[in-house]
């Protein structure tokens, strides 16, 4: 993918240095043999010196690249400010690409960018592998970071001016156009997911993925694209996630994955994601089968959310006679249930007697405190007030983080905190001691 993408970058520089050179510069005016400038050179630079001429021509005339890098470094070190600065320095770029000097393609593409605040191609190499840098974690990756999003924000600011290369088919010139759009919003997208601006890193990296073929299978860019439709962890109220498109790009990003480990690890997480939106595995393989068919979801595609609180109150209500319920179940209806399902249940159990066993959390003569569902046994939280109408001997008072079996009758609760008190309390044994581990008792059902 890196080779794909830098090839057609520096396939539109060399076409453009390919041209200059096909064409040399004018010879300075005087000179034996001089030809008259035709219609198609009449706008080219002029270079005035004789000597200054001979050198740029004879670098730029080389065959051998060493050689043509050799004779354009000393063409440039002798004509710092020659008019023909910034064809050399295109031409240097891609020969120190062509022999593999990275470093070299780097630094001229930098003089290039200084030379020509306008050139394209030399910004899409520095807002590629800059990004690169910074995602493979080089030392320097923050200053690459940064650097990639200068050169993308300039990239897409210039881009509208990139003019088409003489020789260029319309629909290549648009390919090229379409590929460094990618480019350089995916080096605003990574450093903008870096900085945790979600929203920013969204749009980028959408653009970046939608940019053409190539960006659509590139891992770097549609995992990151993925983790900004996630949105934060934790969730912030303020950064809400993109549930759909973070399950949809994150099963994408499993595709494009370099191996079988990435493959295999990035298709657990978007599962995970799925099934935490959705609340279930069921569907998840039909989602899966269409992420790796598709680069982009399908018209009206979406996945069914999880059942809300309140809507896990009404099925279970629905199913389950309240009468039925444990305890905890009746907690979940009071405190996320409609006000209907609330009444549902109250109605059926207000007034009547109920067994239950829970954990003592403080104990008068008069009054239990007790810890009824699981959840709350763990946090040494009280939800259940048990009243007695004759006074309970002191030596049935139980210790706090008892275990204890009882009676009441429900006779009121509050939701916030949750509370329900009974009253008519009976002891039905005596209190367990503590035990050095709980067993299980009921847990309040998952809310989404």
């Amino acid at each position: 993918m890196k080779k794909i993408l830098v090839t057609v970058v520096l396939g539109v520089a060399a076409l453009a240095t390919a041209q200059t050179a096909a064409t040399p510069p004018q010879q300075p005016q005087g000179q034996a043999g001089q030809a008259q400038p035709s219609a198609s050179t009449s706008q080219a630079p002029v270079i005035k010196d004789p000597a200054e001429y001979n050198a740029y021509v004879g670098a730029i005339q080389q065959k051998d690249p060493a050689a043509q890098i050799s004779g354009l470094e000393a063409f440039m070190t002798q004509y710092p400010n020659s008019v023909m600065k910034v064809a050399a320095l295109q031409t240097l770029m891609q020969d120190y690409q062509q022999t593999n000097n990275q470093q070299k393609t780097l630094d001229t593409a930098t003089k290039l960018v200084a030379a020509d605040p306008n050139n394209v191609r030399a910004m899409a190499l520095l807002a590629f592998f800059n990004r690169l840098k910074a995602q493979g974690g080089d030392p320097n990756s923050k200053q690459d970071l940064a650097d990639a999003k200068k050169y993308g924000q300039m990239g897409l600011e210039a881009l509208p001016k990139f003019s088409k290369p003489e020789g260029t088919s319309d629909a290549d010139f648009e390919k090229m156009k379409n590929q460094m759009t990618g480019i350089f919003n995916a080096a605003v997208g990574i450093a903008a997911l870096t900085d945790k601006d979600y929203e920013t890193a969204r749009k980028a990296l959408r653009g970046a993925v939608d940019s053409s073929p190539d960006s659509q299978k590139d891992f770097s860019v549609v995992y990151p694209l993925a983790l900004a439709y996630a949105g934060p962890t934790p969730p912030d109220p303020k950064v809400p996630p993109d549930s759909i498109n973070a399950i949809w790009f994150a099963a994408r990003a499993s595709t494009a994955a370099p191996n079988a480990q990435y493959q295999a690890q990035i298709e657990k997480y978007a599962k995970g994601q799925y099934v935490k939106y959705h609340g279930g595995e069921d569907g998840w393989t039909d989602v899966l089968a269409q992420a790796k068919a598709s680069p982009n979801p399908p018209a009206g595609f979406t996945i069914k959310p999880a059942p809300t609180p309140a809507e896990q109150a009404h099925n279970m209500v629905a199913s389950t006679p309240p009468e039925k319920m444990d305890f905890a179940t009746w907690q979940f209806i009071f405190t996320s249930g409609s006000k209907e399902d609330q009444d549902v249940v109250w109605n059926a159990i207000k007034g009547k007697a109920v067994q239950m066993q829970g954990t003592v959390i403080k104990a008068t003569g008069t009054e239990f405190q007790i810890a009824g569902s699981s959840d709350d046994i763990d946090a040494k939280k009280p939800d259940i007030t048990l009243t007695f109408e004759d006074k309970v001997p002191l030596r049935l008072i139980p210790k706090e983080g008892a275990s204890l079996d009882f009676q009441g009758e429900p006779a009121s609760y509050t939701t916030n905190p949750f509370m329900m008190t009974m009253e008519k309390g009976k002891l039905l044994k005596a209190a367990a001691p503590a035990p050095a581990k709980k067993a299980p008792v009921h847990r309040k059902p998952a809310s989404q």
